[in-house]
């Protein structure tokens, strides 16, 4: 017969060894921290894109559906590359050919660039000699390819994580309904089946994000295209691609789409940079008071600085990529707590 002293020996000693074992579990978790980002920045993008799989393979053609399971994946992922391969093609191969012929150019070339310099403001109260430009811009060229050079160490596990997060997402997207399934069979029946809901629930969220975050990327590359064309600023379908496709990585994106505009504008014209930084100011104040916040709310529907808290939190926590899946993650925690707290807490 069990006393109550043996008992509460006991619950202390269960109580010792969880104890333990959580701060083993945690501490294994913060040394692996960068491999289970990378495999939740997976599977979250795996869930984003599972509508996209679902509508692929619900196409008929014929009466039958030639695209289902893994050719769905397929036709996704070849229909991605194709359109960026088709957009490198045409948008960057203006800027490949400069490239190139600046570096094939000759310092007899340079005064056109010193005269295009002396428009600069005030610059004129500098005398340039060409050759010595030329030199210098040869020299800077010269170095950053050395630090390019340099740092192809980083680069290439950058490159890796890239590929790595591809490769899961790609396993997440044709294995992810046997793995959820898997996980869910640790629950209760009656947990389960709960968790199931809300879970699918915070999925159709995901997805509503992902539609309302392909529609600013595309407004601000169409919006930018049309605008560079009107200032006749050159690489501008280059220009309007990078500006829509950054437009994913929050605020550091639309910085760099900034600064790249701007030195590709001042190139040719100073007045063409001062419309280029108009245009950047106006259509991001009206991107971030009114077109997002309106945009997300009805896909997502946090508020606007529940968004913005959830940004910095993910950029703070796991850099761009954090950031990139900082929103739907706060679409699944507030569907969670909707869920476990704030229902549960209101029941009778």
């Amino acid at each position: 017969m069990t006393t109550k002293d043996s008992a509460k020996t006991y619950n202390l000693r269960g109580d010792i060894v969880f104890t333990f074992a959580l701060a083993l579990v945690a501490y294994i978790a913060w040394q692996l921290r960068d491999l289970l980002i990378l495999f939740y920045v997976s599977a979250l993008f795996a869930v984003v894109l599972r509508p996209i799989v679902d509508a692929t393979g619900n196409i008929h053609i014929r009466g039958r559906q030639p695209f289902q399971g893994p050719i769905a994946i397929l036709v996704l992922v070849l229909a991605v590359m194709g359109v960026l391969a088709a957009l490198g093609v045409v948008t960057f191969t203006p800027v490949i050919h400069d490239l190139q012929a600046f570096g094939t150019s000759n310092s007899a070339q340079a005064p056109n660039l010193v005269d295009k310099i002396k428009t600069i403001p005030y610059i004129d109260r500098y005398h340039l000699d060409p050759n010595v430009v030329y030199a210098q811009l040869k020299g800077l060229a010269t170095q950053t390819a050395s630090k390019a050079i340099a740092s192809l160490s980083d680069l290439a596990a950058v490159i890796a994580n890239i590929i790595a997060c591809f490769v899961l997402t790609l396993y997440f997207l044709v294995e992810g309904d046997e793995t959820y399934q898997w996980c869910l069979a640790f629950f209760p029946l009656h947990v389960r089946v709960r968790l199931d809901l809300t879970l699918r629930h915070a999925g159709v969220g995901m997805g509503k994000w992902l539609v309302g975050q392909l529609t600013l990327m595309a407004l601000i590359g169409l919006t930018s295209t049309t605008v560079f064309l009107l200032l006749d600023v050159r690489y501008a379908y280059a220009l309007g691609v990078v500006t829509g496709l950054l437009n994913l990585v929050p605020v550091l994106g639309a910085v760099i789409s900034l600064v790249l505009a701007v030195v590709v504008a001042g190139l040719d014209s100073w007045g063409r940079v001062v419309g280029v930084i108009i245009f950047f100011v106006v259509y991001l104040e009206i991107e971030n008071s009114f077109l997002a916040p309106r945009i997300m709310k009805s896909r997502v529907g946090l508020p606007s600085l529940a968004v913005f808290i959830a940004l910095l939190v993910g950029f703070e926590l796991a850099g761009i990529p954090g950031a990139m899946v900082a929103v739907p993650t706060a679409v699944l925690i507030a569907v969670l707590l909707k869920e476990y707290m704030i229902l549960q807490y209101n029941e009778p």
